[in-house]
């Protein structure tokens, strides 16, 4: 019994110090990042000071910049949006680029993989799509955003149909109730007054949970419900009412986004 007793502790003393070996170890493994942790805690405290200022040109361009081309929307960032900032001395980074605190380089990439081209416009209108509080409305004639979309919401039974699918509202209804993505594509200039309350996100609240009235029905709304405008329209004019409700996102395909796109795909190509 004793020397049962006698290997118990010494195989535990073996343990123990092993243990501590390795935690030994461990620490002057970290202690290497110290100095890079100490830096990166610096540099996010002089990030939080310039929050406020990155954050507002951040909701101006998912606000406004969405209908536009490149040129313009350079144009209204460096010509309306910053001498804005700098006349009313809002805090902010010296060059505050919405993309990147919008998504990250991961998230980018997962969109290029589902078919997202990866010129700067393209991961714009990614951004604007995936992070904007009203539905997007796609200006796609050339049909990138749509592919895209197909394989973002790929594994979530998203529903594609047509204001002039039969059988449309009970399809829509069913989708809201169960949360799956809606995709309505080949949109016109005007959108059926059936579907204003959910185009407008007129949810009224009862017993915790979102309803929205889709005809004489009254549906529960899902939380993960998502929906999806299309038009084939290169130069569309929507009245203000469908402009305030939605978000514009335009993904029509412009000379320089061409040559970016074409160069990632080169690129790509060389170096898969």
């Amino acid at each position: 019994k004793v020397m049962n007793e006698k290997d118990a502790a010494v195989s535990s003393a073996q343990k123990m110090a092993s243990k501590l070996e390795m935690a030994q170890r461990l620490i002057k493994a970290l202690a290497s990042e110290n100095v890079r942790w100490s830096e990166n805690v610096t540099a996010l405290e002089a990030k939080e000071q310039l929050l406020c200022g990155d954050v507002l040109v951040t909701a101006a361009f998912i606000s406004y910049v969405g209908c536009f081309n490149s040129v313009f929307r350079t144009r209204l960032m460096q010509d309306s949006f910053m001498p804005y900032m700098h006349e009313h001395r809002i805090p902010m980074s010296p060059d505050p680029d919405p993309v990147s605190l919008l998504s990250d380089e991961a998230e980018q990439a997962g969109w290029v993989n589902e078919g997202l081209p990866a010129d700067r416009v393209s991961v714009e209108n990614g951004c604007l799509v995936v992070h904007c509080s009203r539905w997007p409305l796609m200006i796609d004639p050339q049909l990138q955003g749509i592919a895209w979309i197909k394989g973002h919401e790929d594994a979530n039974n998203m529903l594609i149909t047509r204001l002039t699918t039969k059988g449309l509202m009970d399809k829509l209804e069913r989708a809201v109730e169960n949360g799956d993505p809606v995709f309505i594509e080949a949109m016109e200039e005007n959108i059926d007054a059936v579907l204003a309350p959910v185009v407008g996100r007129q949810f009224v609240k009862k017993m915790r949970k979102l309803h929205v009235k889709l005809g004489d029905k009254d549906v529960e709304v899902h939380k993960d419900f998502r929906l999806y405008l299309h038009t084939k329209l290169s130069n569309p004019h929507y009245p203000p009412e469908v402009q305030a409700e939605t978000t514009l996102v335009n993904f029509m395909v412009t000379e320089a986004g061409l040559e970016d796109q074409l160069l990632a795909r080169v690129v790509r190509k060389e170096r898969p």
